[in-house]
C-alpha cells in the first residue's frame, strides 16, 4: 500500500486512522498480533521495529533468548474493515536484535528466502502462485476432548442429516454439492460477502462457488500473485473469511476432514517460473505444452512428494483426507486434465496465444499448513528437479483410483499419515536447506512439534473405539 514510512505516517494522519494493529505468522501458520495508539506510529516504529517476547509464539524462542522484533512491511498496509475502532494492519517480518538479521524460523522470512534463491540460481526471477483454497462454513460446532467423553457436533442448514429436524427440503447428499444453485446453496450472499472484504483488503477474488461436500463446504479462488505477497494473501485470506463468517453468526473451518463420508478441503496450487517477463513452462511440442524445464520442476516436486507432505499437509487431519474416493490426489504421478494425479495440468486453453497462462496444479496441499512454508517448500522441490534434470514417471492420463493391481503397484503414493511423512521429511530435506532457505533449526522445531500433534492423537481413544470394540 505504501512505498515508505514516510507515506504510512501521512495516511495514518490524512484518513484517522485510530490504531496500528501489527501482524505476523507464528511457524504452524495462525496469524498473531498487537496493536498500538496511532500516536506511536512514527518513523521510528516503522524503521527501527517494536519489541515483542517470541518465547511466547509457538516454534520461536527459549524464554532466556526471548527479546524479539517486529519490523513492519509498509506495503502490506490495509485497513480492516471488521474494527469498529479505524486500524490500519501492516504484516511484519521477525527480526533478532541481538544477531542484528532476520530471524531465521519467521516463516515469511523463509518465503522471502526463497525468492531471493530462485533469483540466485538463475533459472527465473519469478514464481507465480495461485492455490484454491476450500473451506466449510458451519452454523455452531462444539467439540470434547476430556478423559471421560469426547466426541464433536456440528450443526449446517444445508446438511443432509439436518432433514430429522424439519426446513425447506433442500439439503445436499454427500458429494452432491457442486455447484448447486439457491436455495440449495444458502451460502451464496455470505461468499459474496466474503469476497467484497477481500477485496477491500487487498486479495484480488476471481470467483467464488459451493465445493462438492455438504454442510456449506466452499471455495473462493484468488488471483495468483509471487511468493511472498501470496503467503501474506493467504492469510488476510483466512482472516477475512472467518470474520465475514462470525458476524453472520457462522463459523469457518480450513481442517482437511471435518467430516467423515464426505471431500474434504484441499488447496490445490497453481505455479509457474518467468524470466525477464517470459514464462518457461510452456513448449508446444511437449506433454501437455510444458517444456523440459518445467517438466524437470515437476520431476523435483514428485520426487520429493513425501518429504513435502510433512509441510503442505502438516497435520493428523490431513491424511484422513488423503484417500483414495474423494477426489484427493493420493499418486505421484503427472496427468494432464486428470484431477485424480498429485500433479494436473490444466487444459482449459491451449496454443501459443495462451503461453502465459502455462502452469502446472499441484493438488496435495491443503488450508492446514503455513502458507510461506508451503509454497517456499514446493519451490526448493522443483528447483531441486531443474538442478539435477530429473525425469518424471511416465503420464498416466486415465483414473488413477481405476488402476489394476499391477498397474497401481507401480505408481509412487503419498505418506499414509503424519508420522510418515515426518518420517520422509527427516530422511530428505537436503533440498530445502538449499541457499540457505529453511534451515536445521526451523526444521528440526517443525518436526518436534508435528511429533507431539501425532502422540496427541496416537494416544487418545476415540469414540469410534468404542464403537467398534467395546463389546469384545
Amino acid at each position: 500500500m505504501f512505498k515508505n514510512a514516510a507515506e504510512a505516517i501521512g495516511y495514518i494522519k490524512e484518513q484517522g486512522i485510530e490504531f496500528v494493529d501489527l501482524r505476523f505468522s507464528d511457524l504452524p501458520g495462525r496469524w498473531q498480533h498487537f496493536t498500538v495508539p496511532a500516536r506511536e506510529a512514527d518513523e521510528a516504529f516503522f524503521t527501527k521495529g517494536v519489541g515483542f517476547d517470541g518465547s511466547s509464539i509457538q516454534g520461536f524462542q527459549a524464554i532466556n533468548e526471548s527479546d524479539m522484533l517486529l519490523i513492519p512491511d509498509v506495503s502490506t498496509a490495509f485497513v480492516d474493515p471488521f474494527l469498529e475502532h479505524k486500524t490500519l494492519v501492516v504484516i511484519a517480518d521477525v527480526y533478532d536484535p541481538v544477531e542484528k538479521k532476520f530471524y531465521e524460523k519467521d516463516p515469511r522470512g523463509v518465503a522471502k528466502r526463497a525468492e531471493a534463491y530462485l533469483k540466485q540460481s538463475g533459472v527465473a526471477d519469478t514464481s507465480y502462485w495461485g492455490p484454491e483454497i476450500e473451506f466449510f462454513i458451519f452454523d455452531q460446532v462444539s467439540f470434547s476432548v476430556a478423559p471421560h467423553q469426547s466426541g464433536f457436533w456440528i450443526a449446517s442448514e444445508e446438511a443432509h442429516w439436518e432433514s430429522e429436524g424439519g426446513g425447506d427440503g433442500l439439503w445436499i447428499r454427500p458429494k452432491e454439492g457442486y455447484f448447486p444453485a439457491p436455495p440449495v446453496d444458502k451460502n451464496q450472499d455470505l461468499r459474496s460477502e466474503m469476497v467484497k472484504n477481500l477485496e477491500a483488503i487487498g486479495v484480488e477474488v476471481e470467483l467464488h462457488h459451493h465445493e462438492v461436500a455438504t454442510a456449506g463446504q466452499a471455495e473462493i479462488d484468488i488471483r495468483f500473485d509471487t511468493l511472498t505477497r501470496v503467503g501474506d494473501k493467504v492469510l488476510k485470506y483466512k482472516y477475512a473469511v472467518r470474520q465475514t463468517a462470525a458476524r453472520a453468526g457462522k463459523t469457518v473451518t480450513f481442517m482437511p476432514k471435518p467430516l467423515f463420508g464426505d471431500n474434504g478441503s484441499g488447496m490445490h496450487t497453481h505455479q509457474s517460473l518467468w524470466k525477464g517477463g517470459e514464462p518457461l513452462f510452456y513448449d508446444p511440442e511437449g506433454y501437455a505444452e510444458l517444456s523440459q524445464l518445467a517438466m524437470h520442476y515437476v520431476a523435483g516436486l514428485l520426487a520429493h512428494g513425501p518429504a513435502l507432505a510433512a509441510i503442505t499437509n502438516p497435520t493428523v487431519n490431513s491424511y484422513r483426507r488423503l484417500v483414495p474416493g474423494y477426489e484427493a490426489p493420493v499418486n505421484l504421478i503427472i496427468s494432464k486434465r486428470n484431477r485424480s494425479a498429485v500433479i494436473r495440468v490444466p487444459m482449459y486453453f491451449s496454443g501459443p496465444e495462451f503461453r502465459k497462462a502455462k502452469r502446472i496444479e499441484y493438488r496435495a496441499p491443503d488450508p492446514s499448513g503455513n502458507p510461506y512454508l508451503t509454497f517456499a517448500a514446493m519451490l526448493m522441490a522443483g528447483l531441486d528437479g531443474i538442478r539435477r534434470e530429473l525425469v518424471p514417471p511416465k503420464p498416466v492420463d486415465k483414473n488413477l483410483y481405476a488402476l489394476t493391481r499391477s498397474e497401481a503397484r507401480r505408481i509412487k503414493t503419498l505418506p499414509k499419515s503424519l508420522d510418515e511423512a515426518l518420517d520422509a521429511l527427516e530422511r530428505d530435506h537436503d533440498f530445502l536447506l538449499e541457499g540457505g532457505v529453511f534451515t536445521e533449526a526451523i526444521l528440526e522445531e517443525w518436526i518436534a512439534k508435528k511429533r507431539e500433534e501425532a502422540a496427541e492423537v496416537r494416544l487418545r481413544t476415540s469414540p469410534i473405539e468404542y464403537h467398534l470394540y467395546y463389546d469384545l
